[in-house]
């Protein structure tokens, strides 16, 4: 943060034994977490900087960081754009637009979490690798072939490499 004649600047801080660490693209995990790492950085840039240069600045940082542990360029735009498109912003950034946009982004209130109720939710961790990415789907035939008519069928099994929110999608389509 800085004052400068009366004016509250603020940006990215980052302590000087700061070392851009994020999980590299080449790394056996699903590509939604990949992409979330960049999305959730992306807007961390936009609500931490209050100037479109310090905006700029980041930005760039941040996807020569990302390129450097091989991160596809497209991917990384793809998820920049993610970002506007999620709040429907329908226009680039530019020196012109920056803080009515900003401004916008931080006052869009962040979604509530929804309350676990772990007596009805089971979670199912496993590592996650390509071969496995047909693996929940299966797991669900099994269990309703397994416990259709049980009383713990009840109980929703989700999986903790997956989006919560499609894997309830997935267990409606697959019970």
């Amino acid at each position: 943060m800085e004052n400068r004649d009366g004016m509250l600047l603020t940006a990215v801080y980052q302590k000087p034994s700061y070392e851009p660490y994020y999980l590299p693209f080449n790394i056996v995990h699903p590509l939604h977490m990949k992409k979330n790492i960049i999305f959730t950085m992306f807007l961390r840039i936009i609500r931490y900087c209050s100037t479109f240069q310090a905006y700029l600045n980041e930005r760039e940082k941040l996807r020569m960081t990302l390129l450097l542990i091989k991160y596809p360029n497209r991917i990384i735009d793809e998820q920049f754009n993610h970002v506007l498109s999620k709040f429907n912003i329908d226009q680039p950034l530019d020196f012109n637009n920056y803080n009515f946009i900003r401004q916008k982004i931080i006052e869009i209130p962040i979604k509530e979490k929804i309350p676990v109720d772990y007596g009805k939710i089971m979670f199912v961790h496993f590592t996650y690798c390509s071969s496995m990415r047909t693996y929940p789907k299966k797991f669900h035939a099994l269990w309703n072939e397994y416990f259709g008519e049980s009383p713990i069928n009840e109980v929703l099994p989700v999986f903790g490499t997956r989006n919560v929110k499609n894997l309830q999608r997935q267990l409606i389509y697959t019970r």
